[in-house]
This record gives structure tokens, sequence and C-alpha cells, in this order.
């Protein structure tokens, strides 16, 4: 696992240069951003505002 975003520059340390991952990498790299986003998604749900009960008005006489 890397130490940087995709989109930082090139480091030493990379195994390819910018822009020129494997597919196996780009595959790990999808895993992981799709487990990052629905982790973010449990973290925020609920929302900070409730869910509001439908009531419904009373019909006019």
């Amino acid at each position: 696992m890397s130490d940087h975003d995709r989109k930082d520059s090139h480091h030493d340390h990379d195994k390819h240069p910018p822009g020129k991952e494997t597919p196996e990498e780009r595959e790990a790299r999808k895993r992981r951003e799709s487990s990052n986003q629905d982790q973010s998604l449990e973290e925020t749900f609920p929302a900070s505002d409730p869910v509001s009960p439908f009531i419904p008005a009373k019909p006019r006489e």
C-alpha cells in the first residue's frame, strides 16, 4: 500500500511511473476506492437531518 494518493507526483519507491499501472494494480485500486466509498457512506448514514414522518393534512369539511 502506498503512503500517497495516486495523483501525487512520482516517487522513487513506485513500481511504475504515473499512469502505468498493471491490470492487477488497477483492479486492486478500484476495490480500495469502492471499499473507501462504501465505508464513507456508512459513516454518514443516517444523515444529520432526521426523516420527517408524513402527517396528512386534515380534509376540509
